[in-house]
């Protein structure tokens, strides 16, 4: 079965827009947990506009599954995930102004600089992952810095089978099996939902991962928390 870890992303945002601790972020950690995940995901970001650096550290104890944090690998975050030491740390090559998560990593040219960075992390027993592209020479490129997994950027798959277009799994089926003859762990995630991840789950072999945040949160207004992480649940099995 393909773990369910939750980004909880949009659960801090939703705090910080009035201020105060509602909802309560620790306390939805730990209901998630309770209503099957196998982990918890957070990407604080330097602005902090969702979650907080202190969420990190508030959230450790609390996290009994697995706890992966997202991230640019700047200083600032490093020494956050090296104090905290959670489960798996992702590397997400966004800058300080995006949005949201918008492109993998360029492993060819970044290729010295990620080994450096997941060596430090490895030596700390952080298991590591790489955000990534389907393009397989980018595939190829991340088995050499010594990563553990790599993490498969699926916006593209998710607005063409939106659209009807099943046949743009076929990249992302081609990278993961190349990943794992290279001796890579595979995880997954954007815009995963309850209408693709089914298919993509069927469609990738070896996939140890996904991590869902805002879909997950928006469908739990109209089906309800525990529902929907059920719901996930089960379409991976």
């Amino acid at each position: 079965m393909t773990k369910l870890s939750v980004n909880i992303n949009k659960i801090a945002t939703l705090r910080n827009s009035r201020g105060g601790n509602i909802p309560n972020l620790l306390k939805v950690a730990s209901d998630i947990q309770d209503f099957g995940a196998d982990g918890i995901t957070i990407h604080p970001r330097p602005d902090e506009r969702h979650i907080r650096y202190q969420d990190a550290y508030d959230l450790k104890p609390i996290v009994t599954t697995e706890y992966n944090i997202e991230g640019n690998p700047i200083q600032q975050f490093k020494d956050l995930v090296l104090a905290v030491k959670p489960t798996q740390v992702t590397f997400v090559p966004d800058g300080e102004d995006v949005l949201t998560s918008n492109a993998g990593w360029d492993t060819i040219n970044h290729q010295s600089y990620l080994k450096d960075v997941i060596a430090e992390f490895k030596e700390a027993g952080i298991r590591t992952s790489i955000f990534i592209e389907t393009d397989l020479a980018l595939i190829e490129a991340a088995a050499t810095t010594g990563t553990d997994r790599i993490e498969l950027y699926t916006e593209n798959f998710a607005a063409e089978f939106a659209k009807g277009n099943k046949e743009a799994v076929k990249p992302y089926t081609e990278a993961a099996k190349l990943a794992h003859e290279l001796g890579l762990g595979i995880n997954a995630g954007h815009d995963l939902n309850l209408e693709n991840i089914k298919f993509f789950k069927e469609n990738i072999p070896n996939l140890a991962e996904v991590s869902i945040g805002h879909a997950l949160i928006a469908e739990s207004i109209y089906l309800g928390l525990e529902n929907v992480v059920n719901l996930y649940l089960d379409k991976l099995k």
